[in-house]
């Protein structure tokens, strides 16, 4: 090891492991800064990865030669597939993990590879040199590490304190110590930050759950992966179960709310809208009769199970008088009670889409600290930062996501544009252009930009190359005629007087099943049926697209005065200040700006560039 890099990376989760592996294979000679070696990949809250809108963001990080895709298949224990009920473009890929083959999954590929030092401290403090540009970090015992790019990975941990009942103490995670000088630097250097909460319910002990009397869920029997590049499956399958919280369960709830530091003014950062503890869905949904709770297994080799369902800060002995009163967990024993923690964030809005700070030139903010929730947004974050801050220290490519082709997009568009009041998870009702954003076909959108950046290693790439060849097959396949009478002759209930078609165009015929147009079940066929069946509304989503770069491709000054713009409120004027939209684009983005508004901007920009 050295004391000078090219990149920096403060944080081993999620957000930092991504951040530092894009790095290295971009070939920034990097180093990642954490706490503690060993829990390098922890996941700090529930185990699993993927879901709706999040599964997308793996499929893509994936395709940019990321960890969280591979080390979902190493660690996985339990496959299933969300939203299958409705079209393909939504469906949510999701994965239950074992934590501990998770964790050494990640630590054996950030050690393979040569870019990447760990180095075992805490980052104190940033080290900054003239116009206040990074120059690189001081860790706890005085030493200095340079570098001219760091990027802030922090997670929970940046001023974290976790709550639980009358308790209080400083940490990101239970047990583990919280970033607090950092956290102090940054506030005291004027940036725009604030509090958010997230929260994790209590760890139960299995063997004291009675499995018998509750419903189950087994992993899907189709052998689907998080990473089309993974072997297959390799650890038995474990099955979930499911129960429900009840009316007794909510009057012992209601009768604790006054000892819940949520309820009691302690902490005052916004927690997640669509990941809420259970005594604030008990306060917002009072007439609902019970919640599910789902039951999910933390690993082969450990008796815990993830209640996933009822994250509390509520006294321990408030949560296990609420656990025992629900079916198949009267005699149930908590391991590790629940927590809430509080821990500051930026506003996003103060970065620039490549995820560094202006304010700091040279510092890059990846995760949590962006006002996001979420392994998948952490990660999905932490490879772009990772990305441009080897573009800007090696002279390199930076890599702008567009948001009408990746859900990457999606999220930092969004972030950098409107800001957040909650923490932010990703959705696919976020994504206008979701029927071309499937979680199947990641690669064929984002897999060349990969290979142009330089992301991809020699593998990745003849392995791209052999899928692009077997699609450019399939593809010609497609384009044969097939007769109306062949089909028929193969089962399929089509009109005869329909004449002859291509394979692409019978397959929009719901009674004509792709095996008898002599397609596979393969991913690479799947993906190109899809195509297929979305292409007439994929095609007039491409004039919305179209319309979007040119709105893109009108830039507004960076010293317009919004303030000057008739018709616009002082509601607006404060959003765009706020998000200092670089395009009419980005302008249009912006929450509460209407068409109206959007002319206004527009035809002010033009006067004032004459």
């Amino acid at each position: 090891m050295t004391n000078s890099y090219d990149v920096l990376v403060v944080g081993g989760g999620h957000a930092g492991t991504e951040a530092a592996a894009a790095a290295a294979r971009r070939g920034a000679r990097t180093a990642l800064i954490t706490f503690d070696k060993a829990k390098i990949g922890a996941m700090s809250c529930n185990p699993a990865i993927g879901g709706l809108g999040k599964g997308h963001l793996v499929r893509e990080v994936d395709a940019f030669d990321g960890l969280i895709a591979r080390a979902a298949d190493s660690a996985a224990i339990h496959y299933r597939m969300l939203n299958r009920s409705k079209g393909s473009a939504v469906w949510g890929p999701r994965i239950q993990a074992d934590r501990a083959l998770y964790a050494a999954a990640i630590q054996r590929m950030i050690a393979a590879e040569p870019n990447i030092d760990v180095i075992e401290g805490e980052a104190s403090a940033l080290l900054l040199g003239a116009q206040n540009h990074v120059r690189g970090i001081i860790l706890a015992d005085g030493s200095e590490i340079l570098s001219p790019a760091v990027i802030l990975a922090t997670g929970t941990f940046l001023g974290g304190r976790i709550f639980r009942g009358e308790e209080r103490e400083w940490g990101g995670r239970v047990g583990e110590r919280a970033a607090t000088r950092l956290g102090v630097q940054l506030r005291e250097a004027g940036l725009p930050m604030a509090r958010l909460k997230t929260g994790t319910p209590p760890r139960l002990d299995g063997r004291t759950i009675a499995w018998g009397m509750l419903p189950e869920q087994r992993s899907d029997n189709d052998p689907w992966k998080m990473s089309p590049r993974s072997a297959g499956r390799r650890n038995p399958q474990m099955f979930c179960a499911i129960t429900r919280t009840n009316s007794l369960a909510h009057d012992i709830i209601r009768k604790a709310l006054h000892r819940s530091p949520l309820f009691g003014g302690d902490i005052a950062g916004q927690g997640p809208r669509y990941c809420p503890s259970i005594e604030d869905k008990i306060h917002r949904f009072g007439d609902r009769d019970g919640h599910q709770v789902f039951l999910e297994p933390e690993g082969l080799n450990t008796p815990l199970v993830y209640p996933n369902g009822i994250s509390t800060s509520l006294p321990t002995d408030v949560q296990e008088a609420m656990v025992r009163s629900m079916a198949g967990l009267e005699a149930v024993d908590i391991v590790t009670p629940g927590y809430a923690v509080e821990y500051d964030h930026i506003d996003p809005r103060a970065l620039e889409a490549s995820l560094d700070l202006p304010a700091i030139p040279g510092l890059y903010c990846a995760g949590q600290i962006n006002g996001t929730t979420g392994y998948e947004e952490a990660a999905a974050q932490g490879l772009i930062a990772g990305l441009n801050a080897a573009a800007s220290v090696l002279g390199l490519e930076p890599y702008i996501a567009d948001r009408s082709n990746s859900y990457l997009g999606v999220m930092v568009d969004d972030l950098v544009t409107q800001g957040i009041t909650e923490p932010y998870r990703m959705l696919t009702a976020r994504a206008e252009f979701r029927l071309r954003l499937r979680a199947n076909n990641a690669w064929s959108r984002l897999g060349p930009v990969a290979s142009r950046l330089g992301c991809l290693s020699k593998a990745s790439l003849k392995w791209l190359a052999e899928r692009d060849s077997k699609k450019g097959a399939i593809e010609q396949l497609l384009e044969a005629r097939v007769s109306a009478g062949h089909l028929r002759g193969k089962g399929a209930e089509v009109p005869i007087d329909v004449g002859a078609k291509t394979a692409r165009e019978w397959l929009r015929f719901p009674a004509v099943d792709p095996m008898m147009l002599g397609l596979s079940d393969d991913d690479i066929s799947s993906e190109a049926i899809e195509d297929a069946r979305y292409a007439p509304y994929v095609e007039r989503q491409q004039a919305e697209v179209t319309e979007l770069r040119q709105n893109d491709s009108i830039t507004l000054s960076a010293s317009l005065d919004f303030a000057a713009i008739p018709g616009l409120s002082t509601e607006m004027i404060d959003r765009l200040r706020a998000s200092r939209p670089a395009t009419l684009g980005q302008a249009s983005r912006v929450r509460g700006i209407t068409p109206a508004a959007l002319s206004a901007i527009l035809l002010h920009s033009k006067k004032t560039a004459v």
